[in-house]
C-alpha cells in the first residue's frame, strides 16, 4: 500500500496513498466534470485524471489532502499518467501521516544553517553582511523550511536553503579560481537571490503561488525588501544598489523574468551558478525515475529535452 510514485510502471494497476499537490476542475467535451490531480510523495509527482467525480469529490478533493486511490497506470503524451477509478480521503485509521509524503533536503536543516552562517561571516563588506544578516533574521523561520520552487527544482522541504548552500559552495570555488570576483557581493547575492520566495510561495506543503507572488514575483519582492531594510537601518553605499542589481538580474534575461540583464561580473556568475544548480537538480530528479539504458521523459524547463541514463557509468 505504501508504494511510491517512482515505482509505478505503465500497464499496471495501482492501489496507493498519495498527497494531492494540486487539484484542477475541468469539463469534458460532453459537458461532464472531471478532476486533474497532481499526486505527490517523497519520490516525486505524477498527474492523475479522475473522470467520474461526484459533486462532493469536486469540493473535497483539493491540495494538502491525503487520499487512497485505485486505478490504472497509462501513458499519455510520452508521460506516465494515472487513471483513477476509485478514490477516498484518508482517515485516522489509515497508516499514513503527512510527513510520509514530504520530500526533504538530503542534509539536515540545522547542519545546513550552520554551514550557511559560516559563509555569512566571510562577507567582508560591512554593509552587505549587515543587510544579509537582517534579512536572514527577519525570514529565518520560512527560509529554513520553504522549497525553492513549486514544481521544477528543489521543490521539497528546505529546498530553498539547500539550493542556496549548493550555490555558495560553487561560488567559493570560483572565487578561489577568479580572485577578481567580489566575494562579499557574490555571497550576499546568492543568499538573498531567492529569499523573496518565502512571500511568493505558500509554503512547503502543496506549494502554490500567493497573490503577492503572482502579482509581483520574488525578484521584485526581494529588491524592495533590500531597499526598505537599508532605509530602516540607515545603510548607505553603492553596494546596496549593486546587491539589488544582483537580485533583479539573476534570471539573466527579460524573457526569463529579470527586469535587467546582468551588468556586473558577480551578477553574471550568480545567473550561471543558479542555472547550474537548478538544472542538475532537475536532471537528477528525472533520471532517478528511469533504468540504465533508458531516456527520461521530455523535461519542459530543459528545452523539452530527454536525457539518457548510461549503462556503463557507475
Amino acid at each position: 500500500m505504501m508504494r511510491t510514485i517512482e515505482t509505478l510502471k505503465k500497464g499496471q494497476s495501482f492501489d496507493a496513498y498519495f498527497l494531492i499537490h494540486k487539484a484542477t476542475q475541468g469539463v469534458t467535451n460532453q459537458g461532464k466534470p472531471y478532476l486533474t490531480l497532481i499526486f505527490k510523495d517523497k519520490s516525486g509527482e505524477i498527474e492523475a485524471r479522475f473522470w467520474t467525480p461526484t459533486p462532493q469529490d469536486m469540493t473535497t478533493l483539493k491540495g494538502e489532502t491525503i487520499v487512497r486511490a485505485k486505478g490504472d497506470i497509462i501513458e499519455y503524451k510520452n508521460k506516465l499518467q494515472l487513471k483513477v477509478n476509485a478514490i477516498r480521503i484518508a482517515n485516522e485509521e489509515d497508516p499514513v501521516k503527512l510527513e510520509h509524503f514530504l520530500e526533504n533536503a538530503p542534509i539536515d536543516k540545522d547542519e545546513m544553517m550552520n554551514a550557511l552562517m559560516k559563509y555569512v561571516l566571510d562577507i567582508e563588506n560591512a554593509n552587505l553582511q549587515r543587510i544579509t544578516r537582517l534579512l536572514l533574521k527577519k525570514y529565518q523561520t520560512e527560509f529554513i523550511v520553504f522549497p525553492a520552487a513549486s514544481s521544477n527544482h528543489h521543490n521539497f522541504v528546505s529546498g530553498l536553503l539547500y539550493h542556496v548552500l549548493c550555490m555558495l559552495k560553487q561560488a567559493e570555488a570560483l572565487v578561489a579560481i577568479y580572485p577578481t570576483l567580489n566575494k562579499s557581493l557574490l555571497y550576499s547575492g546568492i543568499i538573498l537571490h531567492d529569499m523573496g520566495k518565502v512571500k511568493e510561495l505558500s509554503g512547503p506543503v502543496a506549494t502554490t503561488y500567493t497573490a503577492e507572488g503572482n502579482l509581483l514575483g520574488h525578484i521584485s519582492i526581494m529588491s524592495d525588501e533590500i531597499a526598505q531594510m537599508a532605509r530602516e537601518h540607515n545603510i548607505e553605499g553603492e553596494e546596496i544598489m549593486l546587491l539589488r542589481h544582483m537580485i533583479l538580474s539573476h534570471h539573466g534575461k527579460l524573457e526569463y523574468g529579470s527586469p535587467k540583464p546582468p551588468m556586473i561580473k558577480e551578477a553574471e556568475i550568480l545567473n550561471f551558478i543558479d542555472n547550474i544548480d537548478a538544472r542538475i537538480q532537475m536532471m537528477d530528479k528525472h533520471l532517478k525515475r528511469v533504468e540504465p539504458g533508458q531516456f527520461t521523459e521530455r523535461i519542459f524547463p530543459l528545452e523539452y529535452r530527454q536525457f539518457y541514463k548510461p549503462t556503463s557509468l557507475d
